[in-house]
């Protein structure tokens, strides 16, 4: 912004030295003020050309951070994107565990009741044992005469002959291989029920520690997933700051743009006062050829004269001083221009210059209706004539009023009817009131400036001191 007031003060010189030359026009301005006047163009002309190089350079700078930025918002678009599949392979793989997880927790469960069962079954056949038991006492007791407790060979020995002996043999045989039988089958279910125990019991052991290793798993899972989210966390914000920083580079590029746009008008501007310096300079010169010859004329016709009568030696004196005369009037001074503002628009003072809503107001603002004419507030030459995201529809006049450069500016109007560059008189009509861009309501809002316009509006001054209200 330092830069563009830089370029527009030097315009304001440029145009300033410009109407000066005009206004020496009445006072038969030298030719080699007017040679002054021409290399003081020119070298505000090379000035300009320095800073539309350095707009130039900004601006190709600004472009390739922007190329740099898309660059990066890809490349961070397409990290999100990854993380993003990341998550979501991850989240399955968190509810694959936990199925797993409930389904080994439904083993153990089955696991723990097969051992209950397995308790009962061993409970059942200790019962089972004992009644096998009784079971055979009851049997020996079949056997004993007098009752009472006998073991076996007591009861052969008890025998009468040999025939009972045999008969008691046999039984007693019998009875031993019924015995040894069932103590077998005891014994075979006990260590069979007692090895699916040990089996049950290592298979809950086993299920346990996969119910632990699978929570072990998911844990991980989920400490990594919060990792992922973490870092599409910090991508998303990554992205945040290069979405903000494209903005500002674009706004910076608009301002860049805008700035290249003044300066080639104002170059423009420029080469015409060059132009005019010129043709004024050949007109000068001319003028002074003119003079010359005629002065030139005069004295040879007052030698020629002098030399053929003496008689007539006062005549050239009295002509030369009437020659003389004829050849220092000035050329006629161009219509001068209108000096003071007046009011731009009829309607209703709504709001004046100052502070205002915690900013400064830099102007006034008249309402009044959509049809309202706008008028140039002054004679000058439109330096602007554009729509305005803030603005709306605006336009800015330079005008030249007793030397002093002053700007002009109309916004928020509903029409254009002026464009940069054309020469406007005071009272013309530039447009009609509106409502356009950051505005609350049909109005003009009018602004003067003592020199140029520039973004920091340095130059505002209160339009109230200027035109009747």
């Amino acid at each position: 912004m330092k830069r563009l007031g830089s370029i527009l003060s030097i315009v304001a010189i440029m145009t300033a030295t410009t109407v000066a030359g005009t206004a020496s026009s009445v006072q038969a301005k030298s030719l080699g003020e007017v040679e002054e006047e021409l290399n003081e163009l020119e070298d505000k002309q090379s000035s300009l050309n320095e800073k539309q190089s350095e707009v130039d350079g900004d601006l190709s700078e600004t472009e390739d951070k922007i190329h740099e930025n898309h660059d990066k918002q890809e490349e961070i678009h397409s990290e999100i994107e990854e993380l993003d599949k990341k998550i979501s392979e991850t989240t399955t793989k968190l509810q694959n565990k936990q199925t797993e997880i409930k389904q080994t927790e439904e083993e153990i469960k089955q696991t723990e009741q097969e051992i209950k069962q397995l308790k009962e079954e061993i409970v059942a056949l200790i019962q089972s044992i004992d009644e096998r038991e009784q079971l055979l006492k009851e049997r020996l007791r079949t056997l004993q005469k007098n009752g009472g407790d006998v073991n076996y060979l007591e009861v052969l020995l008890g025998a009468q002959n040999f025939g009972d002996f045999l008969n008691r043999s046999t039984a007693v045989t019998k009875i031993m291989d019924q015995d040894k039988s069932i103590m077998d089958e005891l014994t075979e279910d006990k260590k069979a029920l007692e090895q699916k125990k040990i089996e049950v019991e290592e298979k809950k052991v086993e299920l346990e520690e996969k119910k632990k290793d699978l929570e072990s798993q998911k844990a991980e899972l989920e400490k990594l997933k919060e990792e992922q989210a973490s870092q599409k966390e910090d991508k998303e914000e990554l992205m945040d700051e290069l979405e903000l920083e494209e903005d500002q580079l674009h706004k910076h590029q608009m301002s860049l743009e805008e700035e290249q746009q003044l300066i080639s008008d104002q170059k423009a501007a420029a080469q015409q006062e060059i132009e005019r310096a010129k043709a004024e300079q050949r007109s000068i010169e001319e003028q002074l050829a003119a003079e010359r010859a005629k002065r030139e004329a005069a004295e040879k016709e007052a030698a020629a004269k002098k030399s053929s009568s003496s008689g007539s030696s006062s005549s050239p004196s009295s002509k030369s001083p009437s020659s003389k005369k004829q050849s220092t009037e000035p050329a006629p001074a161009p219509a001068p221009v209108s000096s003071g503002f007046i009011r731009p628009a009829s309607g209703t003072f709504t709001s004046g210059y100052g502070p205002r809503w915690g900013s400064m107001h830099e102007g006034i603002d008249i309402a009044n209706s959509v049809d309202v004419p706008i008028k140039a507030s002054a004679s000058g030459t439109v330096s602007s004539s554009y729509h305005s995201s803030s603005y709306g529809n605006v336009v800015l006049i330079t005008h030249y009023i007793d030397g002093q450069m002053y700007t002009t500016l109309y916004a928020h109007m509903s029409n254009r009817l002026v464009s940069k560059g054309q020469r406007v008189s005071q009272g013309q009509t530039i447009g009609h009131m509106g409502n356009t861009g950051h505005s609350t309501g049909q109005h003009l809002h009018f602004e003067i400036h003592k020199g140029p316009w520039n973004y920091s509006k340095s130059n505002a001054v209160n339009p109230a001191n200027y035109i009747n209200l």
